[in-house]
């Protein structure tokens, strides 16, 4: 059966639920090991691919994150599309917690990632252009499957990838809100990029755990607040990848 759809998860999203005939592939890839075994089953008739970027029990910090790995194993079980399931703090008004969005945009922050099949002795440089870092084709139809299911989703907006694990300080989600960012991340990149270069139509699921620093009207982040939001937001992904897959 042919592999409809990959999905990796981000923090809270460390299985996906529902899934039917499950097989558990563990990959050796020439960039290292992947986060862990890649989920494949059936979803509401479909063939779907899960990963939890962190791994399962969330061991691996951001700056971690065998990018490279993860997103050549998903393509070598044949995945021509990868939704990202990130967990965000939101800076723009409507980006408040539990809210979800589906960004056009990215800004890379973060430092000493791997970013590039390229970056191998005697591999071909490839320069891609990345003016739209998510595939149009899979952006539209997540939104449309969003509307689909129901689920309020906000079109648009510009993701600040940070290095993590520590969250950002006021000054610095000041400076991101200067630079344009609506939502600030530590994940988004450079797996948007891999993803482009493999040709692989790939978007991001922007779940809102939390205000960024000095955003909205809380005084301090709470660590229990940001898995509860988190915890209500996940539970709304089935519904927008169960319409995306054509249920």
């Amino acid at each position: 059966m042919t592999l409809d759809l990959a999905v990796i998860g981000g923090t809270g999203l460390y299985q996906f639920p529902g899934l039917e005939d499950v097989e558990r592939r563990t990959l050796d890839t020439p960039y290292g090991a992947p986060s862990g075994a890649v989920v494949l089953g059936r979803f509401r008739g479909r063939r779907l691919a899960f990963l939890a970027r962190h791994g399962e029990d969330h061991t691996l910090a951001p700056h971690r994150v065998n990018y490279r790995a993860n997103l050549w194993a998903l393509h070598r079980l044949g995945a021509r599309r990868v939704l990202g399931v990130n967990a965000v703090g939101g800076i723009r008004a409507d980006m408040k917690p539990r809210a979800l969005a589906v960004p056009d945009q990215i800004i890379d922050y973060t430092h000493g990632r791997i970013s590039s099949y390229s970056d191998m002795e005697g591999v071909k440089v490839e320069h891609i252009d990345f003016s739209e870092p998510y595939g149009a084709a899979l952006r539209a139809d997540v939104l449309a499957a969003a509307r689909r299911a129901g689920v309020a989703v906000v079109d648009g907006g510009c993701y600040g990838a940070t290095q993590g694990p520590r969250l950002e300080t006021r000054a610095e989600i000041a400076r991101l809100r200067r630079d344009g960012c609506d939502l600030v991340g530590m994940t988004g990149m450079p797996e948007a990029a891999l993803a482009r270069e493999l040709g692989i139509d790939y978007a991001c699921l922007a779940l809102v755990a939390n205000w960024a620093a000095g955003c909205g009207d809380q005084a301090e982040i709470s660590l229990e607040e940001i898995f509860a939001n988190l915890a209500a937001a996940t539970a709304e992904v089935p519904k927008i990848i169960a319409a995306l897959l054509g249920d």
